[in-house]
Order: C-alpha cells, then structure tokens, then sequence
C-alpha cells in the first residue's frame, strides 16, 4: 500500500501548488532593506556621519556639545524670566 492518498492527480497538485508558493516567495521578496522595513529613509540625519554622504561631515562631539549648549540657554533664559518677573 504505497499509494498516494487522493491518487496521483492530487500529488500532482500539491507539487504544483508547492511551487507556485516557492515562486511567489522568490518574486516577492523585497530588492532593498528599506522595501524589508529593516530601514527609513535615506535622507535623515543619520546621513551626517556616513563616509558616503553628500551632506555635512560633523563630528558626534560637535553635535553634543551644540546640543548641551541649547538646553543650557533654555534653562538660562527660564531662570531670567523667573528673575525679571519678581523685579518688575
């Protein structure tokens, strides 16, 4: 009893059917990471600190010492509006 169930038409189906499958996994996989999800755009920010880049070369030590110096005026001019606003 080494039959197929179903007959040999059917196996014939399920192998066709298999390699249907196997082609459109092939055709559909995506050409790119970005098509994957696996990345964003790519024009961001990211893009400063690429060798490749048309962009700014900017080293990361710039960018930290802007950032921290942004915040530190932020809170520099909190404190002189608390100040000028107890004074007049």
């Amino acid at each position: 009893m080494s039959s197929v169930p179903g007959g040999a038409k059917t196996l014939a189906k399920r192998k066709a059917t298999q390699e249907n499958k196997l082609k459109q996994q092939l055709q559909s996989q995506p050409t790119s990471t970005r098509a994957a999800g696996a990345g964003g755009s790519s024009s961001t920010m990211l893009k400063i600190y690429t060798d490749e880049s048309q962009g700014f070369k900017i080293d990361p030590l710039v960018v930290l010492v802007l950032a921290v110096s942004f915040i530190f005026s932020v809170v520099l001019l909190h404190v002189l509006a608390k100040l000028t606003g107890k004074f007049f």
